[in-house]
């Protein structure tokens, strides 16, 4: 497959930490499908830039300093019956880290550890699905990925 679109991802969630960092321990836990998804957001590491301008050459030197595996902003339509839903809310309600998976249309899944900062409901106009804005943030260890 060249490419894939959307549709058909799949995110998890697990408050079950893997017994190792690693395809093996991420594919072994179970994962509650985060229901009615509708945006996924982007994810992966980004560095900081480092400059610094020595005057005798005049020019910007640059390195990377430390970095960020991003934040993850899924929109969800709200429904208060929703198994990932549910660890979402108690998530946002706990200090710590929950554990999220992305299976693609090939079957091609990203694991990752993040602490869910923000659950809203947005009811919107009449003509609109009532949604939820949420925020995860992702934590720095590796991005697992996996070809289950």
């Amino acid at each position: 497959m060249g490419f894939q679109t959307g549709s058909g991802v799949i995110f998890g969630i697990t408050k079950t930490k893997p017994a190792t960092h690693d395809p093996a321990g991420f594919d072994a836990v179970s994962f509650d499908v985060l229901g009615e998804v509708t945006n996924g957001g982007e994810f992966g590491k980004e560095w900081e830039t480092v400059t610094h301008n020595p005057l005798s050459s005049r020019g910007t030197k640059k390195a990377k300093g430390t970095y960020n595996n991003g934040t993850l902003n899924p929109t969800i339509a709200l429904d208060n019956s929703d198994a990932g839903q549910a660890l979402m809310k108690e998530a946002l309600a706990s200090d710590d880290d929950y554990y999220f998976s992305i299976t693609l249309q090939d079957g091609f899944v990203y694991y990752m550890v993040g602490l869910v900062t923000k659950f809203r409901t947005n009811v919107g106009a009449g003509g609109e699905v009532v949604t939820a804005p949420t925020t995860i943030e992702l934590q720095p260890y590796e991005i697992v990925e996996s070809t289950v």
